[in-house]
């Protein structure tokens, strides 16, 4: 199952809030940006994410999100029916 939140940023997908952790996409970019790398699972089954803990530091996050994004892939629009 997934998450609870599904983050975007600029049209890209970045992250989730999953059981009230922000984890993002484990990429090169957020790994070097991150003091202190922490992987978790967001749901079983699923990919190990990032975990965040600097969540109510706006500069940080804002600083996290712009590194992240050139390294992000852009979603494939849905097909229309």
């Amino acid at each position: 199952m997934m998450g609870e939140f599904i983050i975007y940023y600029r049209g890209k997908i970045i992250g989730g809030i999953y059981d009230d952790k922000l984890l993002v996409k484990p990429i090169k970019a957020a790994i070097s940006y991150v003091p202190t790398v922490r992987y978790e699972l967001p749901y079983e089954g699923a990919k190990e994410m990032l975990l965040v803990e600097e969540v109510d530091n706006r500069e940080f996050l804002t600083g996290l999100f712009n590194a992240m994004y050139e390294e992000l892939t852009t979603p494939k629009p849905k097909k229309r029916k």
